[in-house]
């Protein structure tokens, strides 16, 4: 029996109401997911680009008064910051997408080779989302002849041949935010005077980092007051604990 021959002639109406609508032939902008994925790299930089960069500088000035080596760590740490992050995001998303293509090469052959049991698998999938049999059957043949392989991707691996994730965007986004954490904290630094030079970046930091935590939360809906409190801590602990090394390799003469 071919695939055609599972088609109903007269489509029920619950199979019409239940079968999802075929994708638009062309789409005006990213995806939801997309975007989301270009969201989640720039929180993720940001934080980061704050946490390291503020580390650094506070660091090399519990070391040194002197505002020259105090900047050049800076910049130093937001540039191979900046590229590490963005690599790191580019190699990671990129390894995602051959991910992707690799299932969907795979999805292609199945239907190659086997189109019946592709098409009863299907049916099977909407009859365990408690579909009836009929119903199941006629929105898998329905699918099927619009488009097998989206229909396939869609409701067994939750993917859209046409909107992958894109490396690219991810790694723009990751050294973007990266690089615009990073200037906060040596602004901080090399704006104020050498007397409160410390409290002020530690201050600012934090303020930094709590609105970043609020952003991560708010992407990842979950609790707003602990991804703050996660974030701010953690933040505070590097600040003192590279202040501390600093300032110690400063006192014995090791520092710069």
């Amino acid at each position: 029996m071919t695939t055609a021959a599972f088609r109903s002639p007269h489509t029920s109406a619950a199979a019409r109401r239940a079968a999802p609508r075929p994708p638009a032939a062309a789409k005006p902008g990213p995806s939801h997911a997309a975007k989301l994925n270009w969201l989640r790299a720039g929180v993720l930089g940001a934080n980061d680009g704050i946490i390291s960069t503020a580390g650094l500088v506070v660091g090399v000035a519990g070391a040194t008064t002197a505002l020259g080596p105090i900047l050049t760590a800076g910049i130093a740490g937001l540039v191979a910051g900046a590229v590490s992050m963005a690599l790191g995001e580019y190699v990671s998303v990129s390894s995602q997408r051959d991910a992707e293509r690799a299932l969907i090469a795979r999805e292609r052959v199945r239907l190659a080779q086997d189109p019946e049991a592709e098409l009863a698998q299907l049916a099977g999938i909407y009859r365990d989302k408690g579909a009836s049999a009929a119903t199941a059957l006629a929105v898998a043949s329905e699918l099927t002849a619009h488009d097998p392989i989206a229909a396939h991707l869609d409701a067994q691996l939750r993917l859209d041949p046409d909107d992958l994730t894109n490396p690219s965007h991810a790694a723009l986004s990751s050294g973007l935010s990266f690089t615009a954490g990073a200037v906060l904290p040596i602004l901080a630094v090399v704006l104020t005077p050498a007397a409160i030079r410390i409290p002020v970046t530690f201050v600012a930091v934090i303020l930094a980092l709590a609105v970043a935590g609020g952003a991560s939360a708010a992407l990842g809906s979950s609790g707003h007051m602990r991804a703050v409190a996660r974030l701010v801590l953690g933040g505070a602990a590097a600040m003192v604990v590279t202040y501390g090394v600093g300032s110690l390799l400063g006192s014995t003469g090791l520092g710069i």
